[in-house]
């Protein structure tokens, strides 16, 4: 009773915390700018951290300490990959990106494809927002499973409640504040993240990394290997290119990119690439030694664990004081929730500035647009919450499926149009069609080369389409030629 009393205070500590965060950030919001991008001025803490923290989700914490608990060092193949690809997408896209939307006067990121292509139509910018909508959705109930894995675990509740409860709690703080709520409750979230992933594993290793590794090859020697598979196996090309393309998806992700566009300088930007690559860093590999610790420690004690994305639950609970342990479990909490207000923030942006304003509203005010973007924060949180009711979801595997989805859509199109001056409107049409659309289909296929990760063909095929579609096309109007000239110009001045 003690402890259920310890855990709860912390907790609820914690939420009070982050909600104060949000009102001070809802005095601040005045305009659609602010409540989408915080008026342009996320420092390069904020902005690493909160690029880092709502990337990583509840899955840094449940899902890839369970895939080590399950698979041993062949997770390193997976962390190695989103490693690099946190790195690559802060060096190719950031400064870029954020002075493209400049540019482009674009809040957005189906407003900036939009502007950037000169496309009077609007058909980027609303397919844009229907895919950014679709595979969001599959993406914020990721985060309301772990969620709901957090609460079911710490205090005995309903899965169903434990669910509800825990998307309550993310809604009440992303509705007020908007982008920074958002931005500052994942600066403290995304320390409280990589303190709480270094901390556990530390104290759980009595004997440090060589007893780990000792015990870990009386277990299982298999799993100390990256080229075979815990069962002895050889692992395929394919599941090693699998792994590692995770690290493709990080050029599409919409929430990502926000906090590029959101930052206050292109110098503060070298800054917090600097920032993000080590907070990444120090994370992956304490989520690792999470899963391989919490191994090792379930066997020695004989306790069981009936799913392996818990064992970081079982770990603080088993070897912390409730005071502590209640400040180590609130950082599943900040996961969850650094990650689903910003798919609920950037999915209620694609709402209201690309659907409500292109398609029924042209003239609509600022202040108009933030209040249908609150209210589609809470329309969004409905049908999360709905797919999110199947217990025997799987974190990892609802966030594998919406980031293979991010990456083709968006990934290829983000990289072209900054770097590429014959790529033309009908060139990127085509390229986020094709991609997200080779998302859904190669996911229902298996078998052979079919059982490669799906952003994989997704890019691939993205890419091309792009490519082949704006060279077999008209060439870009001379309006935009010349705005990209000024870009290159603005890149030049800004940095």
């Amino acid at each position: 009773m003690e402890n259920s009393f310890a855990i709860t205070t912390t907790f609820i500590t914690y939420l009070l915390l982050m909600l104060g965060i949000g009102i001070v950030a809802y005095q601040r919001t005045k305009s659609s700018s602010d409540y989408f991008l915080g008026g342009r001025s996320l420092g390069p803490w904020p902005a690493a951290l909160s690029a880092g923290a709502s990337d990583m989700s509840g899955w840094l914490l449940l899902g890839l300490p369970g895939y080590a608990y399950a698979s041993g060092i062949e997770a390193f193949w997976l962390a190695g990959g989103l490693l690099v690809g946190t790195w690559l997408n802060w060096l190719i896209s950031a400064k870029r990106l954020r002075t493209y939307s400049i540019t482009t006067d674009s809040l957005t990121l189906p407003e900036f494809l939009s502007r950037r292509f000169n496309d009077n139509s609007k058909l980027i910018q609303v397919i844009s927002a229907f895919f950014i909508l679709l595979f969001f959705l599959f993406y914020t109930s990721s985060g309301l499973v772990a969620g709901g894995k957090l609460f079911e675990t710490v205090f005995g509740l309903d899965y169903s409640t434990a669910v509800i409860i825990g998307t309550v709690c993310v809604v009440s703080y992303t509705l007020f504040g908007g982008f920074l709520a958002v931005s500052w409750t994942d600066l403290v979230q995304g320390l409280l993240m990589s303190a709480a992933l270094l901390i556990v594993p530390i104290t759980a290793m009595n004997g440090g990394l060589n007893t780990l590794e000792t015990d870990l090859a009386s277990i299982n020697p298999e799993l100390l290997t990256l080229w075979n598979d815990s069962n002895g196996e050889p692992l395929s090309i394919i599941a090693i290119i699998s792994l590692v393309a995770w690290g493709l998806g990080y050029f599409g992700q919409p929430h990502i990119l926000a906090r590029f566009k959101a930052s206050r300088s292109n110098k503060d930007l070298t800054t917090a690439r600097r920032i993000a690559v080590i907070w990444t860093a120090l994370s992956m590999v304490g989520a690792m030694l999470v899963g391989l610790v919490g191994l090792v420690y379930v066997t020695n004690s004989g306790v069981s664990v009936d799913d392996s994305e818990k064992i970081f639950m079982l770990l603080v609970n088993s070897l912390f004081h409730p005071v502590v342990a209640g400040i180590l479990l609130a950082a599943i909490l900040a996961a969850v929730m650094s990650t689903a207000d910003s798919q609920l923030l950037v999915s209620s942006s694609a709402l209201a500035e690309d659907f409500y304003k292109q398609l029924f509203k042209k003239d609509a005010s600022s202040e108009e647009i933030v209040l249908v973007g609150r209210v589609a924060v809470i329309g969004i949180s409905v049908v999360a919450l709905v797919l999110a009711m199947n217990p025997e979801s799987s974190v990892l595997g609802l966030v594998s499926y919406a980031w293979a989805g991010f990456g083709a859509a968006f990934g290829p199109a983000i990289i072209l149009s900054l770097y590429w001056s014959r790529m033309n409107r009908n060139g990127a049409l085509a390229g986020i069609l094709v991609g997200g659309t080779t998302i859904v289909v190669w996911k229902q296929l298996e078998g052979g080369w079919f059982d490669v990760y799906e952003i994989v063909p997704g890019i691939i095929f993205s890419s091309l389409a792009i490519i082949l579609t704006s060279l077999l096309t008209a060439e870009p109007e001379e309006s935009v030629k010349s705005q990209h000239e000024k870009f290159k110009k603005q890149l030049i001045e800004l940095n």
